[in-house]
């Protein structure tokens, strides 16, 4: 009987902070479609009375969301395009022997101690003496490398056993054809975790591209968000949509994704 009480008790608290988490999220969803005389209306309503999408056009039509969208997808490409060097990082680190393999493993490790802004400054010098400082090229560059993606990949390769990827060598198979028939298949739950923070990485990228461009033709969503607020701080509704059509997306990729957050983390060994 205490056992079930305990059980309900914990049931209702969940919920009640369920609720509280999800109430900011429901009222930008909301006020995203109204219109702006009802979004700044006193007292405030929770359902628009009428559902707009005029401030959806409005992104697209006043300040140009179609150019930061496309910018981003091709952050998010060349990222994900990353996370696959990372992916062959890692299985060499793990299944294969080669001199000074720890010793570079051991500097992977160390890079990620270093905060990310003390990283800026020598990325911009290398981008600006490769002459590539407002260019697409330069923003993408350093995301095709990750450390923290590498050391998930090697802990996760760890839990592969070599007799396995032996069998494949005594049955013909190649390097690379034992690495994407075979390993990229047994690691579709540590790829599913890498995937989610990559996508969510370059989706929401902010500081290099703001630095690194100074054109508006190469702006990303989140640059373009922070023009809003600042051209647009008392275009509520406006505003409301912006933030919904940044977050929608790594929502729907937390959800189709979720599943494997647990199942990689446990086999990565990290709590």
């Amino acid at each position: 009987m205490k056992k079930q009480w305990e059980v309900s008790i914990s049931a209702v608290l969940l919920s009640i902070g369920s609720m509280v988490m999800a109430f900011p999220f429901l009222w930008m969803i909301l006020n995203s479609f109204k219109t702006e005389r009802e979004a700044l209306a006193i007292p405030p309503t929770l359902f628009p009375e009428t559902f707009s999408f005029q401030s959806y056009i409005n992104l697209f039509q006043r300040l140009d969301f179609d150019v930061y969208l496309m910018n981003t997808m091709i952050i998010v490409l060349f990222s994900m395009l990353g996370l696959l060097l990372d992916t062959m990082a890692g299985y060499a680190f793990s299944k294969f022997r080669f001199r000074g393999n720890r010793i570079l493993f051991m500097i992977v490790l160390a890079t990620m101690m270093i905060p990310g802004q003390v990283k800026i400054i020598p990325m911009y010098i290398i981008i600006s003496e490769m002459n590539l400082t407002n260019t697409m090229a330069g923003i993408v560059l350093p995301g095709l490398a990750s450390a923290f993606n590498i050391f998930l990949v090697r802990q996760f390769m760890n839990t592969i056993p070599d007799e396995l990827l032996e069998a494949g060598r005594l049955d013909g198979a190649g390097e690379f054809r034992i690495f994407g028939q075979l390993v990229l298949t047994m690691s579709k739950p540590i790829l599913a975790v890498q995937a989610i923070f990559t996508f969510i990485g370059a989706w929401n990228s902010f500081l290099w591209p703001l630095i690194v461009a100074n054109d508006d033709a190469l702006f990303t969503l989140s640059v373009g968000m922070s023009l809003l607020k600042g051209q647009y701080s008392t275009d509520f509704a406006l505003q409301m949509a912006g933030a919904t059509f940044m977050v929608i997306p790594v929502l729907i990729v937390y959800v189709c994704f979720q599943k494997y957050i647990v199942q990689g983390f446990n086999f990565t060994g990290i709590k």
